[in-house]
């Protein structure tokens, strides 16, 4: 008996460690992959800023905006993932800015989603019309447009979570991790997330949806260009695999909390690991690999860079002109 506050001892600084271990390995396990995304998608923004023809073309544009987005997305995610990790509590204050400059490039991706399917749509089943439709300087309006709805959406939630009573803690330290869903300190702020994500979702999965349907009846009727047309039509359908991806984040607590009551703390955790890098990760550099790998213009630079940085120089869209 008297080794027994010993044993208690070694067991649970065994535990600790073996618990700092594993926080370890996961940190680097998510990290690893995050940073060669990264990568990649820095070097695609670099590639869409050095030839003249990706910053004349609206469509090139349109995917800049979106890996833009996607980029910053996905180092914000990752940051607050290792920081949660590490069992660090943030104040009140520093994780709204986190979270809110999260939920702005976040609600990008499915709006740009749905420019880009539109831009296939008129190219495909409108092609005379196709450039004094998309043209350099609608597409820059489109964008702004897009990154104020988004901006709008997160000062709508800003105002929502300063109706909180703040002045009543003790501290402005968070008991929580913090997420965004930590922030949803009223009812309100969340039934309007759930109303809001519901209308972008199906309003987004709409138009998807509706432009590959066209653009696969156009595929099949086209008597010329069908290989462009079927082109546009997988390309369609891949952002509908990325916009079915990005609904599946938005469900991800529910399913958590579902699961929760059928495994174990550890089980979870592992499962929330692999939600986290197939769901927020892996989307966010889908775009990469669809226009990397596919366009014939962007592939070979691609290749190119990954392996070397020959210097170019970079360029401005020129409204006026496309």
């Amino acid at each position: 008996m008297s080794h027994a506050p010993g044993s208690l001892t070694n067991s649970t600084a065994e535990q600790q460690l073996q618990g700092l271990m594993e926080r370890v390995m996961v940190s680097v396990v998510t990290t690893l992959p995050c940073c060669v995304f990264l990568f990649i998608n820095f070097t695609m923004l670099f590639i869409l800023r050095s030839k003249t023809v990706f910053c004349e073309t609206s469509r090139y544009i349109l995917l800049y905006n979106l890996l833009f987005a996607d980029t910053v997305m996905l180092v914000l995610s990752q940051s607050m993932f290792l920081l949660s990790n590490s069992r660090m509590r943030l104040t009140y204050p520093v994780c709204g800015v986190l979270s809110m400059l999260g939920v702005l490039t976040e609600e990008i991706s499915p709006l740009n989603l749905v420019v880009m399917s539109l831009e296939r749509y008129v190219a495909v089943c409108y092609p005379l019309r196709h450039a004094s439709v998309v043209t350099i300087r609608n597409t820059v309006v489109v964008i702004l447009a897009l990154w104020a709805i988004s901006s709008l959406n997160v000062l709508t939630r800003v105002i929502w979570l300063l109706q909180y009573p703040f002045e009543d803690l003790v501290t402005l330290q968070m008991t929580k991790l913090c997420s965004a869903h930590v922030l949803f300190l009223l009812s309100m702020s969340d039934h309007y997330d759930r109303a809001y994500t519901c209308l972008v979702f199906v309003s987004a999965g709409v138009v998807v949806i509706f432009s590959y349907i066209s653009v696969m009846v156009a595929a099949r009727s086209a008597t010329s260009d069908k290989a462009s047309a079927r082109k546009s039509r997988d390309t369609l359908l891949l952002h509908l695999i990325q916009l079915g991806l990005s609904i599946t984040a938005t469900i991800q607590n529910p399913l958590l909390m579902a699961i929760s009551t059928l495994v174990t703390r550890i089980v979870l955790v592992r499962v929330q690991i692999i939600f986290y890098v197939f769901i927020f990760i892996f989307p966010r550099c889908l775009s990469c690999l669809i226009y990397g790998i596919r366009d014939q213009k962007i592939r070979p630079l691609l290749m190119h860079h990954l392996c070397c940085r020959p210097k170019t120089q970079s360029c401005q869209p020129r409204l006026g002109s496309f």
